[in-house]
């Protein structure tokens, strides 16, 4: 899966997740300033993202995540391709 399949099945999760407005969400979006996400919600992204995702990932991976770009970045390479 290219990156921006997985920007958009990310954003689908995110707006469904945490019942946002999918205009707010951009590759430059700010996960905490612009989404209010916290790191709880990031475990909780993390779960949801566990149904699309073929491998178990590590929550560390997302520690330096500030965009929703660096969460495209960190996930990319565990997505199995389909």
């Amino acid at each position: 899966m290219d990156k921006i399949a997985i920007y958009e099945k990310l954003k689908e999760v995110i707006t469904s997740e945490f019942e946002l407005d999918a205009d707010l969400i951009s590759p430059e979006t700010l996960l905490n300033d612009d989404l209010q996400l916290d790191s709880l919600d990031m475990v909780d992204l993390i779960l949801s993202l566990s149904d699309y995702i073929g491998n178990k990932i590590d929550p560390s991976i997302f520690k330096d995540a500030r965009i929703v770009q660096d969460l495209v970045d960190s996930v990319a390479p565990f997505w199995k391709t389909a």
